[in-house]
């Protein structure tokens, strides 16, 4: 059956003058074609032509073709066999697209077979089409989001075990088991005190103590669409710097949520929250970009950050997630994923964000 994502990609080739375009990417294969595999070393690729032909090559070691897209031919091919002879033959004359992810291993043996084809970076136009969500797309996020907000409730009261960062990891994966997720969109973050510092920190076996704060950084798949949520909470005593430090991070998430609608750039909405915190003094301490774009993939093209002065467009679904991170003490990040409407935008996570202090649970005789 017709595809609109497909045509519309097609009409883009056919107005850039674009013979073929050639798309290696698992998950934009998938997209296109509801196709998905983890090819390893082995060559996977759709390739699109202008005139509105497609050509699925799949190794033959890979799960069969079980869609009923029109003009799409499946060619299968063996280990060892000189598949790239095959697909330069299939390749019309003229600029062929060449997306970012293909190994240059094969590009490299393409360019020997046609030498006279002239190679482009494809990808902006596949990531153009994924960064608009249709509203079946949107309804998925939506529920992912909301099984994620499951999902932290229960991790904060495993908090309250004292758990290490590691068995709290452990557990989460039975947790999104449960709710019918697909595994973690990306390796979840659970910092404790200072590990909270660093913003990519790899989980261990810390320990929590009094006075830590606690980030919790967490994402799965549901349906194929990835969910992505933070919140940071505390282990009491709080000290009143740290309260501060917690306030003025949502006060940026909560500004920067309410700056978002169609027609501004991300670059303003990266403004927003980072001028309240360097307002605050702490803006040597927010060391990232506001956001990433989301959807199929945990980040996808595009970023809500200082340098972006793209518009932001109705329909796109990216991250807001302020941080301030102290070296060497403790960071706090708070952060929701948002799709833009007409008139703003609506958050997806709906977990509270208010100050959450908690014990630690009292020590055995």
């Amino acid at each position: 059956m017709g595809n609109p994502s497909i045509n519309k990609l097609q009409a883009t080739m056919q107005s850039q003058e674009i013979a073929n375009l050639l798309i290696s990417d698992p998950i934009s294969i998938g997209y296109l074609t509801q196709y998905q595999v983890g090819p390893g070393e082995r060559l996977l690729l759709l390739i699109l032509k202008a005139d509105g032909q497609m050509y699925l090559i799949l190794n033959q070691l890979f799960p069969a073709y079980q869609g009923d897209q029109e003009n799409l031919e499946v060619i299968t091919y063996h280990d060892g066999q000189a598949i790239m002879s095959q697909i330069a033959k299939i390749l019309d004359p003229g600029r062929t697209g060449v997306d970012k992810t293909w190994p240059s291993a094969f590009l490299l043996e393409l360019m020997q077979e046609r030498p006279a084809l002239t190679f482009l970076n494809g990808s902006p136009l596949i990531d153009d089409l994924r960064a608009i969500k249709s509203q079946d797309e949107i309804d998925r996020m939506r529920e992912a989001s909301h099984r994620n907000d499951q999902a932290m409730a229960q991790m904060v009261e495993l908090a309250k075990q004292g758990l290490s960062e590691q068995a709290m990891r452990d557990h989460l994966a039975k947790i999104y088991s449960d709710l019918d997720c697909n595994g973690f969109s990306f390796e979840p973050i659970i910092a404790y005190g200072s590990n909270g510092a660093d913003p990519h920190h790899e989980t261990d076996h810390t320990l929590p103590q009094a006075g830590n704060s606690l980030v919790i950084d967490i994402g799965s798949s549901y349906k194929q669409y990835c969910s992505d949520m933070t919140r940071t909470l505390f282990y009491g005593p709080i000290s009143d710097r740290d309260r501060t430090i917690y306030e003025t991070v949502l006060a940026a998430n909560l500004a920067a949520i309410q700056a978002v609608k169609p027609g501004v750039t991300f670059a303003s909405i990266d403004r927003t929250a980072r001028q309240v915190i360097e307002e605050a003094g702490y803006g040597e301490y927010f060391t990232h970009r506001l956001g990433h774009s989301i959807g199929r993939d945990v980040h996808e093209a595009g970023d809500v950050g200082p340098f972006n002065e793209d518009l932001i467009q109705v329909g796109q679904v990216f991250s807001i997630e302020p941080g301030i991170y102290i070296p060497g003490e403790m960071g706090v990040r708070i952060e929701d994923l948002v799709v833009v409407t007409e008139d703003g935008c609506e958050v997806l996570n709906q977990y509270p964000k208010d100050l959450l202090i908690i014990d630690l649970p009292q020590a055995e005789d």
